[in-house]
């Protein structure tokens, strides 16, 4: 009996650990964002889509938006056409939970610039994805093969300044458009618990 357990753990250990996997089709969701929209990953196929896992408590986060690092980031490839989907797994029993109408008043105090905050507290996208960290990033090519998995960056520390550190999303999405080799496709995503429900 132990020895089916210690198996079926082995298993589930497994097939979480590749949830997805570079260079393979990234797994398409249907999602409903804080305004009410359904959002299919689908939906931007033709277009480069970064997905970012978020929670405005975690002070990796915090770090990101306070410095204005993740804002300019997303500024600047939303002008080079990318899709950006912010996507928030708190359970809504956690504290950092934030309702539709909280989370609208917040994406507008941080002046983000995504093209939609995805309300996953259910923890399907998350999930899907295998995201373990906030953040934790991934970045899909117009083909819909997901090309990046990881940190947001190469300083795994909540107090550095994001803005000098190497920045793997924009060094993807610029050899994408480049058309270049990407240098890092897989990095170890860095940040607080994903705060799921189970």
């Amino acid at each position: 009996m132990k020895t089916t357990i210690a198996l079926l753990a082995v298993s589930l250990m497994a097939v979480s650990a590749f949830a997805v996997e570079i260079g393979k089709p990234a797994p398409d969701f249907t999602a409903t964002d804080i305004t009410g929209k359904t959002v299919h990953l689908s939906d931007y196929k033709g277009k480069i889509v970064v997905l970012e896992s978020y929670n405005s408590g975690c002070p990796f986060c915090r770090n990101q938006y306070q410095t204005g690092a993740m804002q300019d980031l997303q500024k600047e490839l939303a002008a080079k056409g990318v899709v950006w989907l912010l996507v928030n797994s708190v359970n809504p029993a956690n504290p950092d939970h934030r309702t539709d109408a909280q989370a609208q008043k917040e994406m507008a105090a941080e002046n983000m610039d995504v093209t939609a905050w995805i309300d996953d507290s259910s923890g399907a996208v998350g999930h899907l994805y295998g995201m373990e960290t906030t953040p934790h990033m991934f970045v899909v090519d117009k083909n819909g093969t997901l090309v990046y998995d990881g940190a947001i960056d190469d300083q795994p520390d909540p107090v550095h300044n994001p803005k000098t550190a190497n920045n793997y999303v924009r060094d993807a999405v610029d050899d994408l458009i480049s058309g270049t080799p990407i240098a890092v496709t897989q990095t170890k995503p860095y940040g607080c618990g994903v705060k799921y429900a189970d």
